[in-house]
């Protein structure tokens, strides 16, 4: 039965990984006082939270959080979700917003999305480390790890759902064969995207469970 470590200890893999912390190191050096996000015992969370043969969504975002707040960055390694107690970003307002009309459930409280990796959905950003104050500063260095990642889930997932909200997401599965999985598309939740139209309506939490179910796997309880 394959694990994360099958991945993550491959030698390609690994390679890719040496020359990503070389890269991480010399940013911090060089554009110090800011930081790199999230903290390093975090750039893997995603795979700590969500075994390999426990997935059977991938939610993929972009790259992770930007800011902090009060010294503590709002980027905790899971796409989308912030550390308890912190104010939500635009694009999780979003989220939350068609979580509640699509299942009916309350607004969430929280903005910590632990629970829903914990009962198999993998919260993978495509970009796994972001300098601080500049989005998508690390796409280039992560490229490579993201083809081979994916290439990994898709040849080794007998089945799984991918959460793909907006076109990077979906680019990212165009070169590779899915006939065993299933991808959900809709636009990205910024708001920029979102309040143009293909985001909201997109009921992609009650179409997930429900593919869950007919495929004859647990559903997801999304409310927070």
């Amino acid at each position: 039965m394959k694990t994360w470590n099958n991945f993550l200890n491959n030698i390609e893999v690994k390679n890719e990984l040496e020359k990503i912390y070389e890269f991480i190191e010399t940013q911090e050096k060089k554009y110090a006082p800011l930081k790199v996000f999230p903290k390093k015992e975090n750039l893997f969370k995603c795979f700590e939270l969500t075994p390999f043969d426990k997935m059977r969504v991938v939610l993929i975002g972009m790259d992770p959080y930007i800011n902090e707040i009060d010294n503590e960055c709002q980027a905790q390694g899971l796409c989308f979700s912030v550390p308890d107690n912190f104010p939500f970003p635009p694009s999780l307002k979003n989220i939350f917003k068609e979580l509640i009309d699509d299942i009916g459930c309350e607004y969430p409280k929280n903005g910590n999305l632990t629970k829903w990796g914990k009962q198999g959905v993998l919260l993978l950003n495509r970009t796994l480390s972001v300098l601080q104050g500049n989005s998508n500063s690390h796409k280039k260095e992560w490229s490579n790890f993201n083809i081979k990642l994916m290439e990994f889930i898709i040849n080794n997932k007998d089945f799984c759902i991918f959460i793909c909200w907006g076109n990077d997401a979906k680019n990212c599965l165009k070169k590779f064969d899915m006939k065993n999985h299933i991808i959900l598309e809709a636009k990205h939740p910024s708001p920029l995207s979102a309040n143009r139209g293909g985001f909201f309506g997109c009921k992609h939490f009650s179409k997930t469970n429900e593919i869950l179910k007919k495929n004859g796997y647990n559903e997801i309880d999304w409310k927070l």
